[in-house]
């Protein structure tokens, strides 16, 4: 179990059965860097793997 499994598991039993839109999730990775600007490549990283995800399972 990695570390971060922990705020992912807090994550889904706080808003697990909200919807939310791909405009807010932007926003609020937006706000995020702008806080903590040192996880700006992770969060950089992170978006960018979710935008291809698709691309991922046309490869299977």
């Amino acid at each position: 179990m990695y570390f971060t499994d922990r705020g992912i598991e807090e994550l889904e039993h706080r808003r697990g059965d909200e919807e939310i839109t791909l405009a807010w999730l932007a926003d609020q990775l937006r706000t995020f860097v702008d806080v903590h600007p040192e996880y700006e490549t992770a969060v950089e990283r992170l978006a960018t793997w979710l935008a291809r995800s698709d691309d991922l399972d046309e490869d299977d």
